[in-house]
């Protein structure tokens, strides 16, 4: 038996029965290759557990699956048919979340506690093994496996986990997730690319659970995600009516979410914060660094003294610190400020426009979580060129107050940005390999206009500092709001 297969069969194992109860316990079970694993080592433990499945209508696959793998590998199951309607809106009101992936997950994760109540205190989830195996398809594209996946189970911890403890804790249980388990993950994380994918993903857990007695069938079996597999998405744009799925849990929610937005007076940033407004979230304050490092790894730079004028414009409170921008040393400046609107505005959550840059999301995602707030990045992986096509569609008026690229001139600066200068960007693109959206520090930007401004920013003097013939930046002398 190949020796890292051996090793990952044996913590996984011992994951498990650290966490199992002496008594009588519940497997959240989708019949899918990590809730089989689950109840096949508790199998093998001689643990005494129920699995417990849910569908919101009677061809759901997951009960198919679920009653399939069951009798397969003899486990005890109980399945239901959910009322959606009425579990909706449970879900929504411990939640206070439109997003309509995590309502989706959480739709058959508390029908099934509900059911589970009746005879157990404590149920295993999955949680974990699609972050540390790699279960998601976009991990076949990835020339970066681990970091990608080392990043994703840490967002998790305060994302997933917590949904699922609030929805078990709501139903007088404990969740718990054996694939969370440190010295697991720290042996997942440290596992080559071709253990994790080859034909399939979670290569490696596949040939664990064949070796333990699976059927191939059931262990080689597509991931179908807990939304689709109960039909709880499905539920969710019937009830809708037409309407978008957010903007139907938006208007379903017991209050607005309140955010801090990170806000640096650029495109990104006010995009994200747009996007998040329209979901029905309410914007409470923007949260603004000054850095006094111009080549800050974390921080905007460029016309960053604007964000004042944009926060008046847009009628919302603005928080400002100060940072020297020593890297790493200038993360604490921004957890301070982060933690005095959350306790100024009382914030759930921050936004960020963060579009591909590990390092910023990593960071504040580690914030976020460790001040038990929500991190919301609603441009993450978004496409460059589209993100600006649509802030122009939309009505956002923005202009480039910096650039740091061949192909970029003076001329860039302080012009408006317009369907050819995108057309122009994408040219440079496939030249130089040019960031379209500007995250690599191409450029810097500035918006004077938006669609949730209540007053356009106007500027009446500015000139233009060149160190060369590509890098250079706008200075902005004098600016009013109209």
């Amino acid at each position: 038996m190949d020796n890292s297969l051996e090793q990952v069969k044996q913590a996984l194992t011992k994951a498990v029965k650290t966490r199992i109860p002496k008594e009588k316990f519940g497997i959240l079970f989708s019949g899918g290759l990590d809730s089989v694993l689950i109840a096949r080592i508790c199998r093998e433990l001689k643990a005494d557990f129920i699995c417990y499945t849910i569908g919101f209508n009677k061809e759901a696959e997951d009960i198919k699956k679920a009653e399939y793998a069951a009798k397969a590998l003899n486990f005890k199951l109980k399945t239901k048919i959910a009322d959606a309607e009425a579990t909706l809106k449970k879900v929504i009101s411990i939640l206070n979340n439109p997003n309509p992936i995590q309502i989706g997950v959480a739709m058959p994760l508390y029908a099934a506690c509900e059911m589970a109540k009746e005879d157990v205190k404590i149920v295993l989830n999955g949680t974990g093994a699609d972050e540390l195996f790699a279960g998601y398809a976009r991990y076949k594209k990835t020339k970066t496996l681990n970091k990608d996946c080392r990043k994703d189970f840490i967002d998790i911890q305060a994302k997933d986990c917590l949904r699922d403890a609030k929805i078990a804790e709501a139903n007088g249980l404990t969740a718990i997730s054996p694939f969370m388990d440190q010295d697991l993950a720290k042996l997942a994380l440290s596992l080559p690319h071709e253990k994790k994918i080859g034909e399939r993903n979670k290569l490696i857990l596949r040939q664990i659970a064949i070796s333990m007695g699976v059927p191939e069938e059931i262990a080689l079996r597509a991931k179908k995600a807990a939304q689709y597999g109960s039909n709880a998405d499905k539920a969710i744009e019937k009830l809708a009516r037409g309407s978008s799925k957010t903007e139907y849990l938006s208007s379903l929610l017991k209050k607005k979410i309140k955010l801090g937005a990170l806000f640096s007076s650029g495109k990104d940033s006010s995009y994200a914060l747009y996007l998040m407004k329209k979901q029905g979230y309410e914007i409470s304050c923007l949260i603004t660094i000054k850095s006094k490092n111009k080549d800050s790894f974390m921080f905007h730079t460029s016309a960053i003294e604007m964000a004042e004028l944009q926060a008046e414009a847009m009628e919302i409170p603005i928080m400002f610190r100060e940072t020297e921008g020593e890297k790493e040393l200038e993360l604490n400046d921004l957890e301070d400020a982060i933690r005095a609107a959350k306790e100024k505005y009382l914030i759930e959550g921050i936004i960020t426009g963060a579009m591909y840059s590990e390092y910023q999301s990593e960071r504040i995602q580690k914030i976020a979580g460790k001040l038990e707030l929500k991190a919301f990045s609603p441009l993450w992986h978004k496409s460059q060129e589209e993100e600006l096509r649509e802030l122009i569609r939309e009505g956002f008026e923005f202009i480039l107050t910096a650039v740091a690229a061949d192909g970029l001139d003076k001329s860039w600066l302080g012009k408006t940005i317009t369907e050819k200068d995108v057309d122009k960007l994408v040219e440079l693109n496939k030249k130089t390999s040019l960031n379209i959206a500007g995250e690599g520090g191409e450029f810097e930007s500035l918006v004077l206009n938006a669609p949730f401004f209540k007053k356009r920013i106007v500027i009446e003097k500015s000139r233009i500092e060149m160190e060369s013939s590509c890098v250079g930046r706008l200075v902005i002398e004098k600016a009013a709001l109209e």
